[in-house]
């Protein structure tokens, strides 16, 4: 069975990102499907794949990563509007594979992500 898992890095501390909050959306046509709601722990990782089983299938995926709260929530002084208040990764997963990894480093002001193993 495959899994998707990510993991957040916050380079402006140097730190993991912990207590952000990650939503799962698959994209069906022009809706975005919910699948999961979740939180990143100490290490910033999720403390279980974010999707597996018989909802691990090929199509079109969206990560919203909340990275405005989660700096507010740091103390950190952003304007307002955020120049990055909610990160969107959209991708595609081809079942085929067993596992996709989407981590995400990020700042107030930018963010990269790749497909890791």
């Amino acid at each position: 069975m495959g899994r998707l898992t990510t993991h957040v890095l916050d380079a402006a501390h140097g730190c993991p990102g912990s207590a952000l909050k990650i939503e799962l959306y698959r994209v069906e046509g022009a809706q975005l499907e919910l699948l999961a709601s979740v939180q990143t722990n100490h290490d910033g990782r999720c403390d279980a794949p974010i999707l597996q089983g018989e909802d691990y299938r090929s199509g079109v995926y969206q990560l919203h990563f909340h990275a405005g709260d989660y700096y507010r929530a740091r103390g950190v002084e952003l304007p307002s509007p955020a120049f990055l208040d909610v990160v969107v990764l959209r991708f595609g997963i081809d079942a085929g594979q067993e596992h996709y990894h989407v981590p995400l480093l990020i700042s107030p002001y930018s963010y990269s992500t790749y497909r890791g193993s």
